[in-house]
């Protein structure tokens, strides 16, 4: 069955570019690399979609200079769905992230089977032989790890193991991101992530100075959902934040 599940990927995803890979290129093109999110809602701002389709509002956001779109599939607290991911992945030619809670190789599998190019997962609810066993299954199914952190200790608790993007969330995701911060969090953290892998800065982000905020703290890139999704334009603010430009 699990062979079955990793067999069913498409080859769409197969050509996909893979997020390092995308946002390492959008930086020697010159743009700050985005990652723009399409997500449902949140505990803290409600509905985020309004009458919008998320696929087409995905499509708006793959025709800018953006590194990639994550989708956020959790649904008691954001609303998404795999079939969410699956639909996002078949209609966009940029590398997906998936983001939920991920604990199990089974989600995994599943993961890869809809097309993501990488997957999030939290240092916070995972144990360090969870998070290896979850990491070498991804590798084998053609994913990144994206490994998330929000303190110092949770950086040097990670920070051995074989991942592939390194992400520092300005909020709390376990009380599901309904704390009020800012990329301070990614200032104040950046210098503990040792290596080359590319810091990616999440949550928080709200403006091109919080992007040029991010880059001098030590990201190499910003994922943006909320506010991308309540911008009154999104094709401008979009644009804003990628003419940030690289480097910063």
């Amino acid at each position: 069955m699990t062979n079955m599940i990793i067999n069913d990927i498409s080859s769409g995803r197969r050509l996909k570019q893979s997020l390092s890979a995308s946002i390492r290129k959008r930086q020697s093109e010159g743009f700050f690399p985005v990652i723009s999110e399409i997500k449902v809602r949140s505990d803290k701002e409600g509905d985020l979609l309004g009458d919008r389709d998320p696929v087409v509002l995905a499509q708006e956001m793959a025709r800018q200079s953006i590194a990639g779109i994550s989708v956020v599939t959790e649904q008691e607290h954001f609303g998404g769905s795999m079939n969410l991911l699956k639909a996002v992945a078949a209609a966009v030619n940029l590398p997906v992230l998936h983001k939920d809670f991920i604990t199990t190789e089974r989600q995994i599998e599943e993961s890869a089977a809809c097309g993501a190019q990488a997957l999030l997962l939290i240092s916070s609810m995972l144990e360090l032989g969870q998070m290896t066993l979850l990491i070498e299954r991804a590798k084998r199914c053609g994913l990144e790890t994206l490994v998330e952190a929000h303190s110092q200790s949770e950086i040097e608790k990670i920070q051995n193991l074989p991942f592939d993007l390194m992400g520092i969330n300005n909020r709390n995701i376990t009380i599901f991101e309904v704390d009020d911060n800012d990329v301070s969090k990614t200032e104040e953290l950046a210098g503990y992530c040792k290596g080359s892998r590319i810091l990616i800065s999440e949550s928080s982000i709200r403006s091109a100075d919080d992007v040029r905020r991010a880059g001098k703290g030590g990201a190499g890139a910003v994922l943006i959902g909320t506010a991308v999704l309540q911008a009154e334009n999104l094709i401008v603010f979009l644009d804003e934040l990628t003419s940030v430009g690289w480097p910063v």
